[in-house]
């Protein structure tokens, strides 16, 4: 079959629920009720460090930044496959499906930087703690964000605007809910090694240097944590750690497996479900895994909600 030009191309099929005809009603509120979950959740906490003064940290403004974050990861996802749902259709016009590609990569990387950035202010808090004010001062910390966001930002606009140079054929079926950019790119009629070296390079790159960042910066943290003599100051220390640990092993894994998962299978409903697991379960629980381990947000979502 000759290749048809990108441009030509008019929808793409997004088959991630496609065998689950009998249970469209189920799926519908299931995820309606995440993705308000998700939103409100995530909004609670940035109402929360924004309304009280003892919070204006700069542990808390990552927080906030990754909530901020983990709200528009989920947006780009879930309400067009809630659209398509309620009125039972597969189709995504082709410049949805671009668009949809490069916020889900923005937003995807823009969450790994911040969770390595919150993992150097642990590291700054606990193995430099007289001189903590001093390095992360308001400034710094305006700045890792600023550039975690520009980095993002140039990733996903690389990536997308090499996925518009491919050529299509006529199937154009993706086994996501979504349009992953690995998934599309397998779609293309033209040569997508180009495609294919880029992106294993940025993933790599994106994906493995944040993650050595902060194994590192967690390898000082122990090291620190052991010199401490009683069992009461270790366990102090150790437990300002344990939700931002909580939400890299949750984002590092499902991440891991929706990869090893897609180049596993083609199945998919398997693709789908860890496609749920990345996109909407862990944006989901990062707000009940703060505020069920974090005393301070527990005490400002009191006061807010109680206004």
């Amino acid at each position: 079959m000759e290749p048809g030009n990108a441009t030509q191309i008019s929808e793409f099929l997004l088959l991630g629920f496609s065998e689950t005809h009998g249970q469209q009603p189920i799926l519908f509120g299931l995820f309606l009720c995440m993705y308000l979950i998700t939103v409100l959740g995530n909004l609670l906490i940035i109402l929360a460090v924004s309304s009280d003064s003892h919070l204006h940290t700069p542990m808390y403004f990552f927080l906030s930044n990754l909530s901020l974050v983990d709200i528009c990861f989920t947006s780009t996802t879930i309400p067009k496959m809630l659209v398509n749902i309620q009125t039972q259709s597969k189709v995504i016009t082709y410049a949805g499906c671009i668009t949809q590609m490069y916020f889900c990569i923005h937003f995807a990387v823009l969450d790994d930087f911040i969770l390595t950035v919150m993992a150097y202010d642990r590291y700054v808090a606990i193995c430099h703690p007289l001189h903590y004010m001093v390095i992360m001062n308001p400034c710094l910390c305006g700045l890792l964000v600023l550039v975690s966001w520009v980095i993002s930002i140039l990733n996903s606009l690389l990536e997308s605007l090499m996925v518009l140079d491919l050529s299509f054929c006529s199937d154009l079926e993706i086994p996501h809910f979504f349009c992953e950019l690995k998934e599309v790119v397998q779609l293309a009629c033209s040569d997508t090694f180009p495609n294919d070296i880029v992106m294993y390079f940025l993933a790599g790159l994106l994906g493995g240097g944040p993650l050595a960042g902060i194994l590192y910066s967690y390898s000082k943290i122990v090291s620190s944590i052991r010199a401490i003599p009683s069992a009461q100051g270790k366990y102090k220390v150790f437990s300002t750690c344990v939700s931002h640990l909580s939400v890299v092993s949750l984002f590092y894994g499902t991440s891991l497996g929706v990869y090893l998962g897609s180049a596993g299978t083609h199945h998919s409903q398997s693709s789908a479900v860890a496609s749920v697991m990345y996109t909407v379960v862990t944006p989901m629980l990062n707000p009940f895994i703060y505020s069920l381990r974090n005393k301070d947000i527990k005490r400002a979502l009191e006061r807010f909600l109680g206004r």
